[in-house]
This record gives C-alpha cells, sequence and structure tokens, in this order.
C-alpha cells in the first residue's frame, strides 16, 4: 500500500499583489450604516442611494481583481443597511402622508356662515 501524499500548500507568483479590502467596501458600510440610522427622518435616502452606487462599483471592481480585492461581507452588510434606510424613510413618507390625509379630512372645508345666513 502506497502511503497519500497531500499537496504542500500553493504558492503564489511573486509578483502577485496581496489581498487587501476594499476601501469602498468600508465606504458603502458605513454610508449603509447613515442611512439606517436617519432612515426615520428622510435623509436616509441620499446616503443608502451613495451606498448603493458605491456598492455595485465595488462589486464591479472585485470581480476584475481575481480576488485580490476583498470585503464582499462589509459590501453586502451595507446594502442590507441602505435598503432598510429606504425602506424606513418610504414607510415614514407613507405614514405622515395618511396622518396628513386624515387630518385634512378630519377638518371642515370652506367659509363657515353664522346659523342665520341661509
Amino acid at each position: 500500500m502506497t502511503p497519500v501524499t497531500l499537496p504542500g500548500p500553493l504558492l503564489r507568483h511573486p509578483l502577485d499583489p496581496d489581498p487587501k479590502r476594499s476601501t469602498k467596501a468600508r465606504a458603502v458600510f458605513a454610508l449603509g450604516l447613515v442611512a439606517a440610522l436617519t432612515g426615520v427622518f428622510l435623509g436616509g435616502i441620499v446616503p443608502a442611494a451613495v451606498a448603493l452606487l458605491l456598492a455595485r462599483q465595488a462589486r464591479r471592481e472585485a470581480y476584475a481583481s481575481a480576488g485580490y480585492l476583498t470585503g464582499a461581507a462589509l459590501l453586502d452588510r451595507g446594502e442590507r443597511l441602505a435598503r432598510a434606510g429606504i425602506a424606513l424613510a418610504v414607510a415614514t413618507a407613507v405614514v405622515v402622508t395618511v396622518i396628513g390625509l386624515l387630518n385634512l379630512a378630519g377638518t371642515p372645508g370652506g367659509q363657515d356662515f353664522a346659523p342665520t345666513i341661509d
């Protein structure tokens, strides 16, 4: 019976770059966090939109780098937070609109005449 030999560690080419975390991934996460925290105040839409645009660019760059740009987990979390910020902003806008319509419907419209006027 011959012993089974395991392959040694994979050696990289000396000119290959070291894997680095994408700086855009950090920015996407930070913007997504800001969007989620300020989404209730309708201010979360702007950082959320920027975060989603940056995430798209960062994914393209990570794909083109053939694995030398890391940070996919930060991108995923940042995108989820950005989408949550947009959802909070939309929900806030809907609630404010409904409250405004109910308030408007409760008040009488037009000119109110005295009871003795026909």
